[in-house]
């Protein structure tokens, strides 16, 4: 099998490289074996059965001691606080992969749902409700959201697909109609559905030791990965923007600052990502000056 390889990166001075040089990580222990073939069914063990109901549902038969052989510490409960990764789990993974934890506040802060809710909107002094949304494949997007306004303080984010108004479903709408039908809902109660940023997903990334997650962009489009490094391991890909660091909006932000979010949000790293097509198409009709002066940047709420 041809073995992949990683180009080398771009001497470019205009593209910021915080996250690119190689991580200084253990070398990688040995290969994982898999198992070999399943043993006899065993007897319902009560215990398992009563934390793995679904296992039983659909027909398995597992003793805990196979569940742990599998699994690992995948399933054991954690400490508040705590930071689990596969290496910990199983040394013979070697380096850092993917970090396990509910309770790390960036990842809270920038989970994706995909789920449905709803939002009222009560418009400004001036009429207005803070956000512009694109059309995209028959659906409706937020693609700007005014810090400050009505719009933010609900919590609409940058890739929020807009469902309904008031009731209306408006897949197959232009923008001007949107925009015209939030124009002429009331000025005290704007009943919008809303689905989670059905474009985007989350990677959650561990530094190494020098404060490197391996990956550079500019203008917040990915544009390299460190081989082995924590980007890598966790697939993260080229040809995506960063949206959310931590859940915090850095559309329109410069690169330096958001590379300071990045320094300092902790050594447990969340980005919110989009391939990168889709989010041109998203901001085409855009002007930057606009994004970067009013786009919420604001750290959300959970």
């Amino acid at each position: 099998m041809m073995q992949a390889q990683t180009a080398p990166l771009p001497n470019d001075p205009k593209v910021s490289y915080p996250f690119a040089a190689p991580p200084a990580y253990p070398n990688q222990g040995p290969e994982y074996k898999g198992h070999g073939a399943a043993s006899a069914p065993m007897a319902h063990d009560q215990n398992l059965q009563s934390a793995y109901p679904a296992l039983f549902d659909m027909g398995l038969n597992l003793s805990p001691d196979e569940v742990n052989l599998i699994m690992g510490d995948a399933v054991a409960v954690r400490a508040p606080g705590h930071v689990q990764t596969s290496a910990q789990a199983n040394p013979a993974y070697g380096a850092l992969v993917a970090p396990v934890s509910g309770s790390s506040l960036g990842l809270q802060r920038a989970h994706v749902t995909h789920g449905i809710r709803e939002v009222t909107l009560c418009k400004s002094a001036t009429g207005k409700v803070g956000f512009r949304v694109q059309a995209v494949s028959k659906g409706v997007f937020v693609v700007f959201v005014q810090k400050d306004s009505p719009a933010a303080m609900v919590g609409l984010r940058f890739g929020d697909q807009i469902l309904q108004i008031d009731g209306e479903n408006v897949a197959g709408y232009s923008v001007e109609k949107v925009h015209s039908i939030i124009k002429k809902g009331p000025a005290n109660g704007v009943r919008v559905a809303v689905r989670d940023r059905p474009f985007e997903r989350t990677v959650t990334l561990h530094k190494d030791s020098v404060g490197h997650i391996g990956f550079s962009y500019k203008n917040g489009r990915i544009t390299a990965i460190v081989k082995d490094s924590s980007a890598a391991r966790n697939g993260l890909l080229i040809d995506h923007n960063i949206l959310e660091v931590n859940g915090q909006n850095i559309v329109g932000m410069e690169d330096k600052l958001s590379r300071k979010i990045i320094e300092e949000g902790g050594d447990v790293i969340t980005v919110t990502i989009m391939p990168s097509f889709v989010y041109d198409h998203l901001v085409k009709h855009m002007a930057s000056s606009l994004v970067k002066k009013m786009m919420d940047h604001s750290v959300p709420d959970i």
